[in-house]
């Protein structure tokens, strides 16, 4: 990874253990409760690997086989895992996406002037960017590279799947040194668009190779984040998660997952799913996210 990759992602690791956490006991309990459930019906023969294990402040490992190998871009992960949990697993410190070091490098170039070295006016940046985005085919080599050599039995993904996209907008907002958006933009901004369609394909290529892992997926992620302080509640399961919220007018919901949907990528039923199951966590003051987990077993 790039410094600033690497930078960027321990960054937003701090800002996030850096959150207030009184609010969040419900989310702890539930994400923990899955995800150890996850790693207790593992095969213990076979490797296991935990994608977005992060400081492990959401991953149980005191229930981890002893083949289970942590995943995260942060190069500080495993010392929080450590800290927190007194183990010192075999982890990868690589970007699950495999595609953020090519949208940094596109992201300078839209910026910056090759053969002068100065910076475009921030227009010129924004419209060569977004002409640029769909070039780029985010592939995590690294990843298929990794089940193709290890072939494990399990796979959890422990909330990371959601946050593409948010790394995605920080690493360019960091070359252009300012929000991405164009608050002066009347309709649709073609480069929010370009970023949204770039974060899908990083999303489809990552679940695509989860579904030919032939492991057991156990999979938590954002499926949508609530903004505003108005009431909201989750009524029972619904295929459509924006038909599952309820009390939610004048709030603003948006889809980190850009309106893809995870069981439909895997190829699988909701019917097959082993595990379904949404809640509510209260991030911050006026932003709640919709969490959603499920678990795919082949045997």
């Amino acid at each position: 990874m790039s410094k600033p990759l690497s930078r960027l992602l321990r960054q937003e690791q701090f800002a996030f253990l850096a959150r207030n956490h009184t609010d969040w006991s419900g989310h702890l309990q539930r994400v923990r409760a899955f995800l150890g459930e996850g790693l207790q019906a593992a095969d213990p023969s076979r490797p296991v690997l935990i994608l977005g294990a992060g400081a492990g402040l959401e991953v149980p490992w005191a229930l981890a086989p002893p083949r289970t190998t942590g995943w995260d871009g942060d190069p500080w992960s495993r010392t929080w895992t450590a800290l927190r949990h007194g183990c010192w697993p075999p982890w990868v410190f690589a970007d699950l996406t495999g595609g953020l070091s090519d949208l940094e490098a596109m992201a300078r170039r839209a910026v910056m002037e090759p053969w002068s070295g100065r910076r475009r006016d921030r227009e010129t940046a924004r419209k060569r960017l977004a002409g640029l985005l769909p070039s780029l085919q985010p592939d995590p080599e690294p990843l298929r590279a990794w089940i193709e050599r290890h072939r494990p039995g399990t796979i959890l993904a422990a909330n990371v799947m959601g946050q593409f996209g948010v790394v995605a907008q920080r690493l360019v907002e960091t070359r252009f040194g300012g929000p991405l958006g164009d608050p002066d933009a009347e309709g649709a901004d073609p480069l929010v668009e370009a970023m949204e369609a770039w974060t899908g394909l990083a999303i489809t290529a990552f679940l695509g190779a989860l579904r030919d892992s032939g492991a057991d997926l156990w999979l938590v992620h954002d499926r949508a984040v609530v903004f505003g302080a108005g009431p909201l509640d989750l009524g029972p399961w619904e295929q459509d998660w924006t038909r599952q919220l309820g009390g939610c007018s004048g709030l603003e919901a948006g889809d980190p997952l850009a309106g893809l949907d995870v069981p439909t990528l895997l190829g699988v039923e909701t019917e097959a799913l082993a595990r379904k199951e949404r809640w509510l966590w209260p991030v911050a003051p006026e932003q709640r996210h919709l969490v959603e987990a499920l678990a795919f077993c082949r045997r």
